[in-house]
């Protein structure tokens, strides 16, 4: 059925173009009739500019298909460098991809958050699902760079502030096989900033995937099952990404060819709060609406990005 429904779209612009071939074909042996040759002629006109569209359409299609494209995501966001400014950065991001996903008819909820007390985030790890969420949100991993005033800064001054993101296609129940023997379970009581308890059972789930050296946390329910349940998915996630990342995998190449590759250590965008700007770094691509891309306004930037990334391999297929 999904198979079905990721063709469709291609049919369909298929039937389209030769309706349109033949539709021109028609016109143009109008062309030389004496009664309707210049309508003819102007219709060829039109028809040859909407053909040669169409045809670019089409060569889209040609472009393989990222696998993961249609499956929800695990998304990570960790402060970088500079301090309580980096923590308070990281917690504007989570924000703002909630924002995106409420935009877009997503649901999202957090797996794990780790926070400090004047409201910014350590790390955190929040699961979206919906329609196309990877595909959407992949070019999203990298280095996000902050410039502005930090609230706590009393002389006025600019400072620089990073986090990172990691955006995961999450695992199918068919993609990785988690063995009893190669993890370790341990619960623990729930807590948030400044020592207050979330409740007072063991509810919190750590699991150590020994082959790796994966570590994941969750103590977002007051359930330790559904916390383990995140746990193992964020781990299945992560697994199903290391996995499909490495040099001879079917995805690696796919994944190279993508606009950036993804590493945590590529500064992708910068959000420039004094000049009210933000820059994507990868499509050279500047907006003078800082407010309206951290509420969760990201379709132009993401927009932007997609073309770009289809060009590319465009340009690959082309030789």
């Amino acid at each position: 059925v999904r198979e079905r429904a990721q063709l469709e779209p291609a049919v369909t612009a298929w039937q389209k173009y030769r309706r349109l071939c033949a539709h021109l074909e028609e016109a143009r042996e109008l062309c030389a009739d004496p009664d309707v040759g210049e309508i003819a002629r102007e219709e060829v006109r039109e028809l040859e500019e909407r053909e040669k569209l169409e045809a670019d359409r089409l060569r889209l299609f040609l472009i393989p298909r990222d696998p993961d494209d249609q499956r929800n995501v695990i998304l990570e966001v960790r402060a970088g460098a500079g301090g309580d400014e980096a923590s308070l950065f990281a917690a504007l991001l989570l924000r703002m991809y909630m924002r995106y996903a409420e935009r877009r008819g997503w649901q999202a909820s957090v797996t794990s958050i780790s926070d400090t007390e004047l409201g910014g985030v350590k790390e955190a790890v929040i699961a979206i699902t919906g329609r196309d969420v990877f595909s959407r949100l992949k070019f999203e991993s990298g280095v996000h760079r902050i410039q502005r005033v930090p609230v706590t800064e009393a002389g006025g001054r600019i400072h620089t502030s990073t986090a990172t993101v990691a955006v995961l296609p999450e695992a199918e129940a068919v993609d990785v096989e988690i063995r009893a023997e190669d993890i370790r379970i341990d619960t623990y009581r729930a807590s948030g900033h400044g020592g207050q308890y979330i409740n007072r059972t063991d509810s919190a789930v750590r699991i150590t995937h020994f082959p790796t050296g994966l570590v994941v946390t969750c103590q977002d329910e007051k359930s330790q099952l559904k916390n383990k349940e995140k746990a193992m998915k964020v781990l299945a996630s992560r697994l199903y990404d290391l996995y499909r990342s490495r040099a001879d995998s079917p995805y690696a190449e796919n994944r190279r060819s993508q606009v950036g590759t993804g590493e945590r250590n590529e500064r992708i965008r910068t959000y420039n709060f004094p000049q009210g700007r933000v820059t994507d770094h990868r499509v050279g691509l500047t907006l003078y609406r800082i407010d309206a891309v951290v509420d969760g306004d990201l379709d132009e930037i993401i927009d932007a990005l997609t073309v770009e990334d289809q060009a590319k391999k465009l340009r690959a297929l082309e030789g």
